[in-house]
């Protein structure tokens, strides 16, 4: 079964910056190259390197959850310092980069996609094909909404027909050209795909590594939050919850490690994770002063999330990958912080303030924690939007948050110094937060580049 994925994910790599006619041509093992039975389809799906490792890094590069010195910015290749500024194109080297890689896991779904029925005429494994099935369309779903939250602009329902979002590769076929979906299609497919994935997994899985019922409720709900439909992402939230509200009591956590956080941790629905590059490696992202500030004495993120450079400055070690990876799967924290979110946003301050201090009761020294309260709803959102900036961190959400939060007039300017004290800005709604598309994928395909 090896063979079968190292073969497909050698195919892809290949086509992907150049013309498939002669590969398509050969006439390959289709011992090796074709699925035939459940486990085959599993087999695909469980290779974690490429579906479970391949969440766009720029999402976290993007961000303000930190700066870097003028000595850090120059050790980093070109493509990473202008992602860093902002720069409207040549933000990613020639393939492969972090968008190939994000379109990986696309593939391998659309490969079990399109052997599903065949296997399904052998099998007598239901439960199982389901299972694959569903986990298929939820790894395809995650895939789109990631790449969307970076490069297709904030969901607008104004303006979300006619805005570019991106390529929905539907199939494994690669004759078929990549064209630019709207943002509408593009998150009606992602809806879609989770869906239709809710009906088909099981409540748990034997791992994190795979989707659950749980996981697909929760990937939901984020997706309804980035387009700032509230009720469906609260009620889905609470869907997530009522299967699994396990949280992790950080007062167990051993903050002297400089991983503190064990990979696969209770509290973890759905294990993925973004790229490692260089500009957030925790000896040269430095955590902005005012959000290291933030944190109380008592709160033992405080210590938990950070290290000392010893000069002043902080480095991010509280990942919930157990290593250097930036955690961006499903983990019951953030959907706590959701149905807090829109509860807040309904009027319900009772049940909002309820679920956040739920969790933050877990992230506070023992005996410490005063609850939260808010006089009323406008209170309790600030409160709950400033808890999830301080939770999520290195999670690949904070960049989808600023775009949809000033979509919403919190009027957040990103502000940059570097390059001999050169300031860069990135001002609200900026077109830049459409991340510019790789220029060789555009040369290749044809597709348009983001408006500048």
């Amino acid at each position: 079964m090896k063979k079968i994925t190292v073969a497909i994910v050698a195919l892809l790599i290949t086509c992907s910056i150049s013309s498939c006619k002669k590969y398509l041509d050969a006439k390959p093992n289709k011992q090796l190259m074709v699925p035939s039975t459940v486990e085959d389809l599993q087999a695909l799906l469980d290779d974690y390197k490429t579906v479970n490792e391949s969440d766009p890094a720029a999402a976290e590069m993007s961000s303000d959850n930190y700066y870097l010195t003028d000595p850090d910015w120059n050790s980093l290749s070109e493509d990473q310092r202008r992602l860093y500024t902002w720069e409207p194109d040549r933000v990613f080297p020639l393939w492969p980069n972090q968008w190939s890689y994000a379109y990986e896991p696309v593939f391998v779904a659309n490969t079990v996609l399109d052997n599903y029925a065949k296997v399904e005429m052998l099998s007598k494994d239901l439960a199982g094909l389901h299972n694959v099935k569903g986990q298929a369309l939820f790894h395809r779903a995650k895939a789109f909404a990631h790449i969307a939250f970076v490069w297709a602009p904030a969901y607008d329902e104004a303006t979300a027909n006619t805005d570019l979002g991106i390529p929905l590769r539907l199939t494994s076929d690669f004759n078929e050209p990549s064209v630019r979906a709207s943002v509408t299609e593009t998150y009606n497919r992602i809806i879609a795909d989770l869906k239709e994935a809710i009906q088909l997994l099981p409540v748990s899985q034997v791992t994190v590594l795979r989707p659950s019922k749980a996981a697909a409720y929760g990937l939901l709900s984020r997706v309804y939050v980035a387009m700032r439909r509230y009720e469906e992402a609260g009620r889905y939230a609470d869907s997530a919850l009522q299967l699994n509200n396990v949280l992790l009591d950080y007062n167990t956590v051993n903050a002297n490690l400089a991983r503190p956080f064990a990979r696969f941790n209770k509290e973890v629905v759905m294990d993925t994770y973004a790229g490692n590059f260089p500009a957030l490696s925790n000896n040269r992202a430095k955590i902005d002063s005012l959000l290291y500030a933030s944190y109380a004495v008592n709160d033992l993120r405080r210590t938990t999330f950070f290290r000392s450079n010893n000069d002043g400055s902080y480095g991010f070690k509280g990942t919930y990958s157990g290593g250097t990876a930036g955690f961006t799967g499903i983990a019951n924290d953030e959907i706590y912080l959701i149905r807090a979110e829109c509860h807040a946003r309904a009027g319900r301050v009772t049940e909002a303030m309820q679920d956040l201090n739920t969790l933050l009761r877990t992230r506070w020294k023992a005996n410490s924690f005063v609850p939260f309260t808010a006089s009323g709803s406008a209170e309790a959102l600030a409160i709950i939007l400033q808890e999830r900036r301080k939770e999520l961190l290195y999670r690949g959400l904070r960049w989808i948050d600023l775009k949809r939060l000033n979509k919403e007039g919190a009027a957040i300017t990103l502000k940059r110094i570097v390059n001999n004290g050169t300031v860069y800005t990135l001002s609200p709604n900026d077109r830049r937060y459409a991340v510019a598309l790789p220029e060789d994928l555009l040369q290749i395909s044809g597709m348009p580049q983001n408006p500048r």
